[in-house]
């Protein structure tokens, strides 16, 4: 990138830090940055620099939150004895969308990776188990992701959690309503078959 100004190199670098952002795609992002008119340059700038200082973890949930406790936790109309256990804040977004689930929400911010020199305690699995430590919660769903460390993750949690006297459930992973089975691979088909249910 020694062709371009030291600046623009900067913010192209810092673009391509991105999920999701490659080389031109943050070439892009940093061009379109700079052709923008000032007042419209701050608001982003504020607004990146306002979400770092104002958002922080719910004492509750984990869920990313301007107060403490969060909406949801503070929501009297929530199911207390429920608790759905998800990998991260975008996760919880997608299961609300449902509008199918009336419970409460625990964000852990990752999965157990090995691979990844990524542990227990590198997740909020404690902060977990201790909301855990009273007779309110009658039921964890675990909605980790259909990946191996998603599934590792369900497996250790539920491990930790089953001892306690408390209902541990998985959700169903399979064919999506309106797929074709001839596009699915055979894990997903496996899995499919085993979460059948009579009807």
């Amino acid at each position: 990138m020694e062709h371009y100004a030291l600046p623009i190199a900067n913010l192209i670098e810092q673009f391509s830090k991105l999920p999701g952002i490659g080389k031109k795609t943050a070439q892009r992002l940093a061009f379109h940055v700079l052709e923008m008119d000032e007042i419209d340059s701050n608001k982003l700038a504020h607004a990146i620099t306002d979400a770092k200082e104002k958002i922080k973890l719910c004492s509750v949930c984990c869920d990313l939150t301007d107060e403490d406790p969060c909406h949801l936790c503070k929501d009297e109309n929530r199911d207390k004895s429920l608790i759905c256990v998800v990998e991260g804040a975008k996760d919880k977004i997608a299961m609300e969308r449902s509008r199918e689930y009336k419970g409460q929400y625990h964000i852990l911010h990752g999965v157990i990776s090995p691979m990844d020199n990524i542990g227990p305690s590198d997740i909020k699995v404690k902060e977990l188990l201790n909301r855990l430590d009273n007779d309110i919660v009658k039921e964890v769903i675990i909605a980790t992701n259909p990946t191996v460390e998603g599934e590792a993750t369900a497996l250790y949690l539920s491990k930790l959690i089953k001892p306690l006297g408390i209902k541990v459930t998985r959700i169903a992973h399979g064919i999506p309503v309106g797929g074709d089975l001839e596009f699915f691979d055979e894990v997903t088909l496996a899995k499919a078959m085993d979460n059948r249910r009579e009807i």
